[in-house]
């Protein structure tokens, strides 16, 4: 199989990077320039229609694409440690908490990247002020998270390393990246930052 992605700091492909070194697998990433579109050539839209990373490509020729479907299907493959959850409820719960990293916290990372950056700027119609708007949505992202983790879990979804850090953690370090800062006094937020860049899998 080969797993086409892209690297630091592009969050979708780390997602990949980090959820595989977790579970101990080794898989050579082959690597687009995404700055020179390689994404968007013919070749790689017959692997993926929306010409986006990753995409994992099997050895059969089917791809599967999207962080979250190739991560499921790792996890298929490798059930240990288990980062969706073990029990019918932690499943439920990690999928839960995955789903509100995605809308609650790269919703806005995501808008103000499109909207507001300078790097986006050439690429599509920008709408500046719906673009800036998302600093204040991120910051609100931040102030709930830091309330829901005041309970002194340590990760997302419970006391074991899950999809929705790996998530949250990709989020977070692009926000960083493009300018949008974890606020300071966010400290259980802060906190749980820590430990996630404590992780070798950090570093994918």
């Amino acid at each position: 199989m080969k797993l086409y992605g892209a690297p630091k700091p592009a969050p979708n492909p780390r997602r990949v990077r980090m959820f595989l070194a977790e579970k101990g697998v080794e898989l050579e990433e082959t690597p687009l320039d995404l700055m020179r579109r390689e994404h968007k050539t013919p070749e790689h839209r017959a692997r993926n229609s929306l010409g986006q990373v990753p995409t994992l490509e099997l050895d059969d020729g089917s791809t599967i694409s999207e962080t979250v479907a190739i991560c499921r299907y790792f996890e298929e493959l490798h059930p240990e440690p288990a980062l969706f959850g073990r029990t019918a409820v932690e499943k439920a719960q990690v999928e839960m908490w995955v789903r509100r990293i995605e809308f609650q916290l790269m919703a806005p990372v995501g808008n103000y990247w499109r909207h507001a950056h300078p790097r986006t700027a050439a690429l599509l119609t920008q709408f500046k002020d719906f673009g800036e708007s998302n600093r204040a949505a991120y910051a609100n992202a931040q102030r709930w998270l830091d309330g829901e983790l005041a309970d002194g879990r340590a990760f997302i979804a419970g006391e074991r390393l899950s999809m929705a850090d790996i998530c949250a953690l990709s989020t977070v370090d692009f926000a960083h990246w493009i300018g949008l800062d974890l606020d300071p006094e966010r400290q259980n937020l802060g906190a749980w930052h820590g430990r996630m860049q404590a992780r070798p899998s950090a570093s994918a």
